[in-house]
């Protein structure tokens, strides 16, 4: 289906009553979005998601007030292409940053040509991303403003990267300041510009992106959480990210904003060598297996999304602007789109409007996921990528077997057939967009870095 179908079926003829009110909640201007994305955060690390371990009681609230989304895949298993999938909406292979994550040393970025969820809403919203960038810190992907974004305060990279240091720029070809980071201090400055920046635009339609840096490793717990969680300092970092949680919905509240508010929370992959992956196998960066891929994803906006909900509508970070598209009224580009509008699933608990979601592993479609089944064709074993499935067949019943811990293949004959053909089309769909050869970046380093 190409871009312009998509518009006119999911997104530019909204006529139901549920999603006018979606559209146009109280007072009748439209509703503002912010997403909350953390770094790293794995599905087992908030209570939401079943997390024993790390206190999280405002994000417990939250999932109480809105949705708890079981079933949600971030864009990819690593931090680039899973933030570039975020933005534009599609499978990230499609940008030209399918294949590991932007280096210090490497000149790729976020192309011109892609538009960003916050080019979709302009000119009629304000537009902000605080936090963590790493879709390119060299011209022209550099600044970020020069994607739709008005204000940039944020970091180019992961905190782990350096040099490293705070920027700020308030439009395109405005000046780009920079200063020194605290690092122990940095998620509350996010948070502080942040909490400003919808202060500035309480009067107007605006999308916020908090992109946190943590609880990316190493950890810099905040002295007010130091030592508090029995989950050392990685629990330390979630409870200071779950406290910020709480600043922001109780400000929502205070200004008036709650119901005008869609606040999506997730993470861009799951974790990384510490935090929970909870039941899921694998983890960041691990090829097909859920754990890398299926992440926390919350939704709240009072009055419009049901409180107290919980669906297993299976859903991904490409599904944000679509969403954002149809609950404010605008149109979407032309372009090929892989993202579905999840304002069905959020406001009346709607099936999922996906067929399927394709994981990738950089640029090769390694797993098909539908609502029941899950298919991984290839694994990771000593360090290296092979296929199993001429051997080793792994078809998991995923609304049984949630651990992919064993396949049914020998039992769903037909279903297995389904599946490898699934596969097949994918990788021959976006074959045409690998890229012709390695990253210069990934070919000049022995770094085996993955943000």
């Amino acid at each position: 289906m190409d871009r312009r179908s998509f518009v006119l079926g999911s997104c530019g003829l909204l006529a139901t009553s549920a999603l006018a009110s979606a559209r146009q909640p109280a007072g009748g201007r439209r509703p503002n979005f912010i997403v909350i994305l953390c770094d790293d955060l794995g599905y087992g690390d908030i209570g939401p998601m079943g997390g024993r371990t790390i206190r999280t009681p405002n994000l417990d609230r939250m999932a109480a007030q809105g949705m708890t989304l079981t079933d949600y895949y971030a864009p990819a298993n690593v931090c680039t292409p899973s933030r570039a999938g975020l933005l534009t909406g599609r499978y990230p292979v499609r940008t030209g940053l399918g294949y590991q994550v932007i280096l210090q040393n490497d000149a790729r970025g976020l192309p011109l040509s892609e538009t960003t969820m916050f080019e979709a809403l302009k000119p009629d919203y304000a537009t902000a991303l605080i936090g963590k960038w790493h879709l390119g810190h060299v011209p022209p992907a550099w600044p970020p403003t020069q994607h739709g974004i008005d204000l940039f305060y944020g970091i180019p990279y992961s905190h782990d990267m350096t040099p490293l240091s705070l920027f700020e720029s308030q439009g395109p070809g405005r000046a780009l300041t920079q200063s020194p980071v605290d690092l122990p201090m940095l998620q509350q400055q996010f948070y502080a510009r942040a909490e400003r920046f919808i202060e500035d635009n309480q009067k107007r339609p605006f999308l916020l992106e908090l992109a946190l840096s943590a609880p990316h490793l190493p950890e810099h717990p905040n002295p007010a959480f130091r030592d508090r969680s029995d989950a050392a300092a990685y629990g330390d970092v979630v409870e200071e990210i779950d406290a910020l949680v709480g600043r922001l919905t109780a400000k929502l509240n205070r200004l008036g904003l709650a119901r005008d508010t869609l606040v999506l929370f997730t993470s861009d992959n799951g974790p990384w060598f510490e935090g929970s992956a909870g039941p899921l196998r694998q983890r960041k960066g691990g090829g097909g297996y859920d754990g890398g891929y299926r992440v926390p994803c919350l939704a709240w906006q009072p009055g419009v999304v049901p409180a107290g909900r919980r669906s297993d509508a299976i859903a991904m970070g490409i599904d944000f602007l679509p969403t954002f598209c149809a609950m404010a009224g605008k149109p979407l580009s032309s372009a090929p789109i892989d993202g579905r509008d999840l304002t069905g699933v959020l406001t009346r608990n709607e099936a999922s409007p996906h067929d399927q979601l394709v994981l990738f592993d950089n640029e090769d479609p390694v797993a098909i996921r539908t609502q029941r089944w899950k298919f991984v064709s290839n694994d990771y074993y000593r360090g290296r990528l092979f296929p199993t499935d001429e051997k080793y067949p792994q078809l998991y019943d995923v609304q049984h077997d949630a651990s992919e811990s064993y396949s049914v293949a020998n039992r769903h004959a037909e279903v297995l057939a389904d599946m490898r053909a699934r596969l097949k089309r994918a990788r021959a769909d976006f074959a045409p967009f690998k890229s012709s050869q390695i990253p210069a970046a990934f070919q000049r380093s022995a770094s085996t870095h993955q943000d």
